[in-house]
């Protein structure tokens, strides 16, 4: 048996161009073996999550429609596997169809529908109570969907019907250690139930969902036997030996990247994905001198390329020199689109004008809030004269405890760093320095700074970084108390500071704009208080 994992990049809502590209696949397949069983991800028609358009009622009509075009069109003697949304009596489900010679021959419905984390498939769907399983080729087949394969009774059902091998279709997003999570727990599956089993997953971003691909197959013992590349969408192929049981003889054997390595693919395919799925002919961003926008441009410009990145330095009596000079540097290494615009005439128009209100009125944070609105009024009308997304440049630290200005720096299309800690973005830095120097050592090394006071430093206001990031993965990733983060060593009085800035703070992260999810806990989908709220957390 021949095996094409068609590990695709697919885009919610397009029903034609995801069926386009199933085509393409399958003829090329076609090409190369007759036969074949060709594998694509959960939802493949509709893109994945299609959210609350599953709630449209021409959903049902749109798959049907697709369905029937794909079995006139598809090469009659492939096995074509794809999920689509399934509507009977019953309610909608999550289905995935076995085409083959012009008629769907065999439907699986998911069983079990996640409602956790980013999750929320209860929402819509009907969940399945029966396994699916099919001769292909002489091989029983059979099949589950995503989460199915993190419980262990569909598996099993599975081998109970018979099946000799099984295929799992995914759309499943990426988290830092997710392969090695996926890897483990397949393979439990695989040994639990003594066959080889296939992980097909989608791949691309999605809003704030990242897919990394990485499909792969293992083995009866729990081995694997094929690893597809992370982040590239593509076709890879199985050989599969049916002479002496099912054994996968041959495939891809990809070389997993490091944990920095995925991260930072994982943010360059989420901001290009965001940026040409949404049919922007290019990105806007500030530069300025700071290692959370310098992280930002290098990538945007590995996801883009540079002729598509445009950074501006909007300096103030406060920006040090070395910050002009080092954001000027960045520009040349990374070949972009640069200039720079004061912010001083509109600082000075905007106090002239609301002198009368501040009148006996002492210098706050305001006139610092002002400094960033400026330089975000600067940004938003480049966007809207040359159609270019802003792309803002926080990290989840500041996210966080609300180190950032609502309608100035948070202003904006799209956050790269969103769910990436300050720590992280330092790590990162060094990371991209390795593939090629684009961010000065001192951008690096310098004390950060918002440089919207004299000699501001961040850690005036905030705990070290390194502190203040194990406290918010503490209190937002893993729900420690307060009293439970303490008693790992940290200061009480930074417990409590930080605790009380992440409460109170969740009205500014929800006018945020949505970035790239690389944890278990991102800030949006993953994590939603409320914003008036009387219990303060204990």
């Amino acid at each position: 048996m021949k095996l094409c994992m068609g590990q695709i990049n697919t885009l919610v809502g397009d029903w034609e161009g995801n069926a386009e590209q199933i085509l393409t696949v399958c003829r090329d397949a076609a090409e190369q073996a007759s036969g074949a069983v060709v594998v694509f991800p959960e939802l493949t028609l509709t893109g994945y999550p299609p959210e609350d358009l599953l709630l449209r009622p021409s959903v049902a009509e749109r798959s049907d429609a697709i369905l029937a075009r794909l079995c006139a069109e598809l090469p009659a003697d492939l096995w074509v596997i794809i999920g689509y949304p399934k509507k009977t009596e019953q309610g909608l489900y999550n289905a995935a169809g076995v085409i083959h010679k012009g008629a769907v021959v065999a439907e699986y419905f998911k069983q079990f529908l996640p409602n956790y984390q980013v999750f929320d498939e209860k929402r819509y769907f009907t969940a399945g109570t029966q396994p699916c399983v099919l001769d292909i080729e002489g091989v029983s087949v059979g099949l589950t969907i995503c989460e199915d394969i993190w419980n262990p009774d569909p598996a099993a059902g599975a081998k109970a019907a018979g099946a000799e091998l099984l295929i799992n279709l995914n759309a499943s997003p990426f988290h830092r250690g997710k392969r090695r999570e996926r890897w483990d727990l397949v393979s439990q599956r695989a040994v639990s139930n003594a066959f080889p089993i296939v992980y097909v997953n989608q791949v691309g971003g999605q809003d704030e969902l990242v897919f990394d691909g990485g499909s792969f197959a293992v083995n009866a013992d729990g081995e694997l036997a094929a690893v597809a590349p992370e982040f590239e969408a593509g076709a890879w192929w199985l050989d599969i030996d049916t002479s002496a049981g099912v054994v996968i003889t041959d495939g891809p054997h990809s070389e997993p990247l490091d944990e920095l390595a995925a991260i930072w693919e994982a943010l360059v395919v989420g901001v290009r994905d965001y940026v040409n799925k949404n049919g922007f002919p290019g990105v806007v961003l500030g530069l300025s001198g700071g290692i959370d926008s310098a992280v930002t441009v290098a990538i945007a410009v590995d996801a883009l390329g540079a002729e598509r990145v445009h950074a501006v330095m909007m300096p103030f009596r406060y920006t040090a020199s070395m910050s002009i000079e080092d954001a000027e540097e960045e520009a040349r290494a990374l070949n972009i689109a640069y200039r720079s615009i004061s912010i001083e005439p509109l600082y000075e128009g905007f106090m002239a004008s609301l002198a009368d209100e501040f009148a006996g009125l002492p210098a706050n944070i305001t006139e610092e809030n002002l400094q960033a609105r400026c330089r975000g009024v600067l940004l938003m009308s480049i966007s809207n004269k040359k159609n270019l997304l802003v792309l803002t440049t926080g990290n989840k630290s500041e996210l966080a405890v609300g180190y950032s200005t609502l309608y100035g720096d948070m202003a904006g299309g799209f956050d790269a760093l969103k769910d990436c800690p300050k720590m992280l973005v330092f790590a990162l830095a060094r990371y991209r320095n390795t593939v090629s120097q684009c961010i000065p050592e001192r951008v690096i090394t310098r004390p950060p700074s918002a440089e919207l006071a004299p000699d501001q430093k961040d850690e005036d206001s905030l705990p070290p970084y390194d502190v203040l990031d194990a406290i918010i993965e503490w209190y937002v990733e893993r729900d420690a108390s307060p009293a439970d983060i303490v008693v790992q060593g940290f200061n009480p009085d930074d417990v409590a500071k930080v605790v009380r800035l992440i409460d109170l703070n969740e009205y500014k992260r929800r006018q945020a704009p949505v970035g790239v999810r690389i944890t278990q806990r991102g800030f949006g989908r993953d994590r939603r208080y409320p914003i008036t709220w009387a219990w303060r957390s204990r």
